[in-house]
């Protein structure tokens, strides 16, 4: 394989600060394009491919736009994987389009949100006809209400009827697809400490299936991922900075607190889903500062001996200001930092939030925003899961072929 070339290829839309693209860029998927329009989130993507080893294939042939993806004109935007997709087609197209319209937190107005970018992402799929197509959306969009929404999408993909709101039947003629598998995972059988369940819709090209079987994923652990091991490091390294100085028994006091509390909730819920977080959520840019969610969340991090009023500054941030009263110390326990709420996430440690610095050195965005990011993406690991069962039904298509070439 040449440095130009890939064994499997992606586009992702809606990519956030990156939690898909790193979940199938484990899974083996290497990214042509990555489509953002919060300009924060994209910053993040590109500190991160430029900052990565790993990431050096993206770096080269990865075409990351800033942009609206109603705007995306793959034809015109992609300066340097335009030949390679010309050339080689598209393995995956991708994306976690916008949840709003169809959570529970919200309206839940569906297609008559004006945030609904599935119509977009069909748009998509019929311009560049990848051999797969992986959806992810909030659990919400599978509620009874939203079936003959689910219905007209199937059928933009498969062809075939579904049914409109006055009842009418419309028959459409399909792109050519088939929809292998619309069902939800939870985040916490693949080791996200979180109660995250997401809806992940897989369809695969017909010329490309044809004899294959597509396998759903399969869960990774049969016990999940304790917030109490998951923070236990972390919340030791921002404890220990203050022994030995005026906060020291106080630090070990609330440090020990919290492992109590949070593996105490552990004992409690062991083969009840054990210790595990609730679902984080971002919020939205018109709202004011971050915390950890409605006030049902709240009182389930209480249990965890986390406080859920706000986010945290980090180790150095806490110092410089003197939060450690608010960040540490509070009656409810610790608040969570960011790179703590991107481990409750499944983000790799290194995984970078910053958003940058400017002229002087100063981060151009503070905690809200970089939380912000954390709490909207969807984990890693679960990405890697439905990246690796795609890869699977992509190397077998490709392997008859060659047989029968």
């Amino acid at each position: 394989m040449t440095s130009t070339e890939s064994e499997f290829t992606s586009i992702e839309i809606c990519a956030g600060a990156g939690g898909q693209a790193i979940g199938l860029h484990m899974a083996g998927f290497r990214h042509l394009a990555l489509v953002e329009i919060d300009k924060h989130a994209a910053q993040t993507l590109r500190l991160n491919i430029d900052a990565q080893d790993s990431w050096s294939w993206e770096k080269q042939h990865c075409d990351l736009l800033d942009m609206d993806v109603k705007a995306f004109n793959p034809d015109r935007d992609l300066a340097k994987s335009g030949k390679l997709l010309v050339r080689n087609g598209l393995d995956l197209l991708a994306g976690g389009v916008p949840c709003p319209p169809f959570s529970h937190a919200g309206k839940q107005l569906g297609k008559d949100d004006e945030r609904d970018l599935f119509p977009r992402m069909l748009e998509l799929v019929e311009q560049l006809n990848p051999r797969a197509v992986m959806i992810e959306n909030v659990r919400g969009l599978m509620d009874p209400k939203f079936s003959d929404y689910r219905g007209w999408i199937v059928a933009q993909l498969e062809g075939g009827t579904y049914t409109e709101e006055d009842g009418s039947a419309v028959t459409l003629p399909g792109l050519g697809y088939t929809v292998c598998k619309w069902g939800v995972l939870e985040a916490s059988d693949f080791g996200v400490p979180q109660l995250r369940p997401r809806a992940i819709l897989v369809a695969i090209r017909n010329d490309v299936l044809k004899d294959v079987k597509y396998e759903w994923p399969t869960p990774t652990h049969e016990e999940p991922v304790s917030v109490a091991a998951a923070l236990d490091e972390t919340m030791a390294e921002r404890y220990e900075k203050y022994f030995d100085g005026r906060f020291d028994q106080q630090a070990r006091d609330a440090l020990k607190r919290w492992r109590d509390a949070a593996a105490e909730r552990d004992r409690e819920l062991k083969g009840k889903g054990g210790g595990i977080a609730p679902t984080l959520v971002g919020g939205s840019k018109k709202h004011g500062g971050a915390d950890l969610g409605p006030s049902r969340a709240k009182a389930a991090w209480k249990q965890l001996g986390v406080s859920g009023l706000g986010v945290a500054n980090d180790i150095a941030t806490c110092v410089e200001k003197e939060s450690e009263a608010r960040d540490l110390f509070g009656p409810d326990g610790p608040m969570l930092t960011v790179k703590q709420a991107a481990i409750i996430q499944g983000f790799p440690a290194d995984w970078a939030f910053d958003g940058g610095n400017d002229s002087r050195g100063k981060p151009i965005i503070g905690k809200t925003a970089q939380y912000r990011q954390v709490g909207n993406a969807f984990p890693p690991p679960v990405a890697a899961a439905v990246g690796r069962s795609i890869i699977e039904v992509l190397k077998a298509a490709r392997e008859r072929d060659a047989r029968q070439g």
